[in-house]
């Protein structure tokens, strides 16, 4: 079975837009609409916005740690950023890539999303680390490719993440794949049993906020993807349980979030990870690709939670409001 035989329901409106970028700075665009009311094209002005700039700095601060985002509407290209370079340990948010490079081989034929698995205890993440799978059967199973993605996506299992991951050929096969999208600040190298192994492995496996974004374009545009993977991983995306108050913690109640959440453990009073990254569909129907990434904070699991959640409705707000 292919991925083409798995329709997904969910609508999608594709515009090729310029993804604007910065440096420590904020800026946003405004459409400027030809002055005949048939006329269809548009032009894209950059302009500054320091007081949003202000407002996502105020609201970084209460995590005391290292605090990245950028964040971009993709049918206009507006877009909002602070410190987008730079680099941030990603924990479970790199299993977005990882099941992006796997429905990539499903459409090659390489892989079947009906195909079982065998998951054995060798392949359980380490005691402390998130696997509903390794809970469930605690000595090992067999599982469809289908319901892999829907554990490592849907719930962040590292198990399934493991697996998926060797499934597709190893971290050089998911590099490979986001040479392809040209995407090179974001780096995959280690399993999820290694990450859990020591402190430090986890920085080794880290993605700007850009590039974050620039992976989520990736999957909005269907780059190099059939319209069923980009159906099949969004409906996952969708689905995810964790997280609740960081992306969506502050928007409206029924706002459709398409996000993958990632979090470290804590040592020594510091947290290295606390991050969301997702699509979020606009009350005026497009599309607001978001990253936050809190690192190093010695703020509690609430403060950093809300940082996410407070910068993504600041965003919303200036961003989303109807045009």
């Amino acid at each position: 079975m292919t991925v083409a035989q798995w329709k997904g329901s969910l609508p999608s409106i594709l515009f090729l837009v310029s993804l604007a970028s910065s440096c420590s700075r904020v800026i946003t665009t405004q459409t400027a609409q030809g002055k005949k009311q048939n006329d269809s094209d548009q032009q894209i002005q950059a302009v500054e916005n320091p007081e949003l700039r202000k407002q996502i700095e105020q609201i970084a601060a209460a995590a005391k740690g290292r605090v990245g985002m950028a964040a971009v509407v993709f049918e206009t290209g507006e877009t909002v950023s602070l410190n987008p370079h730079d680099h941030f340990p990603m924990q479970s948010v790199y299993k977005l890539p990882i099941g992006m490079a796997v429905v990539k081989q499903v459409d090659a034929g390489k892989i079947k999303l009906d195909q079982k698995v065998s998951v054995t205890k060798k392949d359980f993440v380490r005691a402390g680390q998130h696997s509903p799978i390794r809970d469930k059967y605690p000595n090992g199973t067999e599982i469809t490719v289908n319901e892999l993605l829907r554990y490592a996506i849907a719930e962040s299992d590292g198990t399934a993440s493991d697996v998926l991951m060797k499934l597709a050929g190893g971290p050089g096969e998911i590099q490979s794949y986001l040479s392809e999208l040209k995407i090179t600040d974001l780096t995959v190298l280690n399993t999820e049993k290694e990450i859990g192994q020591d402190w430090e492995t986890q920085y080794r496996n880290w993605a700007s906020p850009e590039a974050a974004v620039a992976l989520l374009r990736a999957l909005h545009e269907r780059q190099g993807l059939s319209e069923s993977a980009h159906d099949l991983l969004l409906k996952f995306m969708i689905e995810s349980t964790p997280g609740p108050k960081r992306l969506k913690g502050r928007l409206p109640t029924g706002t459709i979030v398409a996000h993958k959440t990632g979090t470290s453990g804590t040592e020594n009073g510091i947290t290295a990870a606390t991050n969301d990254i997702g699509i979020i569909t606009l009350p005026n129907g497009k599309h607001l690709a978001i990253a936050v990434f809190v690192s190093d904070s010695p703020a509690d699991e609430a403060t950093r939670e809300g940082v996410i959640a407070k910068i993504t409705k600041a965003v919303w707000e200036k961003l989303g409001s109807p045009r």
